[in-house]
């Protein structure tokens, strides 16, 4: 089995046990609810809500950087806010609330011809429309992962997967997002989220996912509003 799907079935079981009595309609949570519960389930909500449709880095971000409780629930508030205006504004990305936080995935294909690491004139756009979200909320840091299919060597994936990561950063830090609140990750073909064994199934996989979560300052506001 490998890492992801291990990833899933681990996540869903605890999801399954801790999750029947806390959130009995998990798909009509909001990010304000499902950030509440975090602490509940260590985690098992948002990878069964996340399911497959992330690899193991951006779910780990989203778990690791979670508090929980009542602080956890201002969080999500403006992480729901937020995923709304991007779903809006960035119709080249699927955004995929996650509780504390928010994953925007895109196609590779609509960012990067096939191979290569330089932007399209529509890549452009949409990360256009992405940093003036990202600057609109600054107390949020975001990790920026590429993800390659199994095509090629380990080598060139790795590269080509960092290298397309730091020009969505680059491209993003043109548009007066603070590079200190951006990291970024090439995780190659690790992190498959459907077969490569189907033209359909690495399409999927070659994309980047950017993973928005509640800074320092948000988590401090938080805990302040909530009486922490």
């Amino acid at each position: 089995m490998n890492s992801n799907k291990l990833k899933v079935s681990v996540l869903g079981l605890v999801a399954l046990v801790g999750t029947s009595a806390i959130f009995p309609a998990c798909k009509s949570l909001s990010n304000t609810q499902k950030g509440a519960g975090i602490g509940a389930v260590a985690g098992g909500t948002i990878g069964a809500l996340i399911g497959k449709k992330a690899g193991n880095t951006a779910v780990g971000a989203i778990i690791g950087g979670a508090i929980g409780g009542t602080a956890g629930a201002y969080i999500g508030r403006n992480m729901d806010k937020q995923a709304k205006e991007i779903e809006q504004s960035v119709p080249g990305a699927e955004v995929i609330p996650a509780g504390e936080g928010i994953i925007v995935k895109f196609d590779s294909g609509l960012l990067f011809e096939f191979g290569k690491s330089s932007l399209s004139t529509a890549a452009k756009q949409n990360i256009d429309n992405l940093a003036a979200s990202l600057n609109k909320y600054p107390n949020t840091d975001i990790m920026i992962i590429g993800h390659t299919d199994a095509v090629g060597t380990d080598a060139i994936n790795n590269k080509l997967s960092l290298e397309r990561s730091n020009a969505v950063k680059n491209y993003a830090v043109s548009k007066g997002v603070d590079l200190n609140r951006l990291k970024t990750s090439g995780r190659g073909e690790n992190e498959p989220i459907a077969s490569n064994d189907t033209d359909e199934g690495r399409t999927l996989n070659r994309r980047v996912e950017v993973v928005i979560v509640a800074n320092e300052a948000m988590k401090a506001e938080a805990k302040a509003a909530a009486g922490n």
